[in-house]
């Protein structure tokens, strides 16, 4: 049956391409997508290339990434849309990118209504209502297979919004239990924590004992980078993120 996003869609991807040497340039420095077979990569560069259309790439100051570091943002962007509808980034229009990590002044009321002013050095972050703000720098060293990605990272927590403040729990698919998910994550999340406060080797980054919410981008980075090493170290939290990016277990 004819519809009007699908027509869309392909016109998208027949009018603006990616490249074959920039697409080829980003696969070649991003390890992590050797693991995908030859129809995730088809799919994961039609992703890449509707994100790069319907989202603005745009650097901070006078720094500007050129078509190479757009191209390579994008196909780290997509990897959590290889199960998924481009419908889950639907709600924010643009990623905003320093050369290096930057510096963010925050407002906040306590309990009290005293207002509180900070500054905070960061190498990423995401807004309930504007951009994925990403350090280039950090942007370089992701999708190497190592655990590390900050792309997948901020794209989780801008899941985790799509039903409001980041808390570590995202919408959920039909047919998913939210006992099943909270279960999951919050055994996993108290070990964390547990661990870190003993100051003992944790499976994750240490960062995910920060908060649920923390954790929840940890374990997407991990789901993607390690999932060897996230399916050993919490088989139930690997379990649910397979059901939630819609991912066959590996």
């Amino acid at each position: 049956m004819w519809s009007l996003r699908d027509w869309r869609r392909r016109r998208t991807l027949t009018r603006h391409p990616i490249p074959d040497d920039l697409w080829q340039a980003a696969l070649s420095r991003l390890p992590v997508l050797a693991a995908l077979d030859a129809a995730e990569r088809i799919r994961l560069r039609e992703q890449a290339t509707l994100l790069l259309a319907g989202k603005t790439i745009s650097g901070a100051g006078d720094f500007e990434p050129d078509a190479t570091m757009r191209v390579r943002i994008a196909a780290l962007a997509a990897l959590p849309l290889l199960g998924l509808d481009l419908d889950w980034y639907g709600n924010w229009h643009e990623i905003v990118v320093y050369p290096d990590t930057f510096v963010q002044e925050h407002e906040w009321e306590d309990e009290f209504g005293v207002m509180h002013h900070e500054r905070r050095a960061l190498d990423g972050e995401s807004w309930q209502q504007g951009p994925v703000v990403l350090a280039w720098h950090e942007i370089e060293a992701s999708g190497q297979g190592n655990g590390f990605n900050l792309v997948i990272h901020e794209l989780a927590h801008k899941l985790d919004m799509l039903n409001g403040d980041a808390n570590g729990h995202p919408p959920l698919h039909r047919g998913m239990r939210h006992a099943d998910w909270n279960a999951a994550f919050s055994a996993a999340y108290e070990d964390m924590v547990q661990r870190d406060e003993a100051g003992l080797d944790t499976p994750l980054d240490p960062y995910a004992a920060d908060a649920p919410e923390e954790f929840f981008a940890v374990a997407c980075e991990a789901f993607f980078e390690t999932p060897a090493q996230l399916h050993a170290a919490y088989p139930a939290v690997y379990e649910q993120l397979c059901r939630f990016f819609r991912r066959a277990p590996a």
